[in-house]
């Protein structure tokens, strides 16, 4: 490893399979290019940022295949038997291919006359967090950390994931119903997508009286690219190609507690 930088100044292990290598090199990107041919296609996650400021004040997470398993949407449309229609978009709007708005209000027009009571059905039978996710949160809320959950989802789910997993706060989009039990087609505007997602991180910064650079910003497809390239740490998870090329971090491998490593916590400072 010492080719990748010089010389190693300290090496420290974390963690089960995570190992902290401190070298004297103050160019991030050099190095982390040289660490990604290093690695090549060994199954492994990695990080490289300057040591200073590596642990985040902040945590900004989106919630659909990021902290949570599954797409929502998606599952609520395999209820109402249009599962493949809406989720060939939301794998094109994920992807960058197509507006994330446009594609949103699209998706949630097809679910026009569902039952209120499926959403509930469907967050108890197919919605579960993914590994890590917990312990993340709760590490990063025990050290100071405020942590929001920002979905271009919708609140019914977001309520109850934040709650889950811990989270402080929520913001997503409303589906709108027509008071006797069963959705409209229509979602409540303005539309919380990309753009939002940064003004949420921006917000939540100002409010802690940090800037970006002391934000940790972590999701999976092209509406959260805003947010991860302002945070001074962007994570891309299990992403779409457009994002893991444009994040500081990818995980690829490794459960969410990755996110814990890449801010220098040991296992033994996880929140259990």
């Amino acid at each position: 490893m010492a080719k990748l930088a010089g010389p190693v100044k300290r090496a420290t292990t974390l963690g089960p399979g995570a190992l902290d290598l401190v070298f004297e090199h103050d160019q991030v990107s050099p190095v982390r290019m040289a660490a990604r041919e290093a690695l090549g296609v060994a199954a492994g996650d990695l990080c490289v940022q300057p040591w200073e400021g590596r642990r985040k004040r902040l945590l900004v997470a989106d919630m659909d295949s990021t902290i949570i398993g599954v797409e929502c949407l998606d599952e609520l449309a395999d209820f109402a038997g249009v599962k493949a229609e809406v989720s060939a978009i939301t794998e094109r709007a994920m992807r960058g291919e197509i507006d994330f708005e446009g594609a949103l209000t699209e998706r949630v027009a097809m679910l026009e006359g569902l039952p209120l009571d499926t959403l509930e059905r469907c967050y108890a039978e197919r919605v579960r967090l993914n590994p890590g996710a917990r312990a993340m949160v709760a590490t990063m809320a025990a050290h100071g950390a405020r942590c929001v959950l920002v979905s271009g989802g919708f609140t019914f789910f977001t309520t109850r994931v934040a709650e889950a997993a811990g989270f402080h706060d929520q913001r997503a989009n409303t589906l709108i119903d027509d008071g006797q039990g069963l959705l409209t087609g229509q979602v409540g505007r303005p539309i919380l997508g990309r753009e939002a997602k940064l003004v949420a991180l921006n917000q939540e910064a100002a409010a802690l009286g940090v800037t970006a650079a002391e934000a940790l910003a972590i999701g999976d497809g092209a509406n959260d690219l805003a947010m991860i390239d302002a945070a001074g740490l962007g994570v891309a998870y299990r992403a779409k190609p457009l994002v893991a090329a444009e994040a500081d971090a990818r995980i690829d491998h490794a459960d969410l507690t990755a996110l814990l490593y890449f801010q220098g916590y040991t296992a033994a400072q996880f929140a259990r």
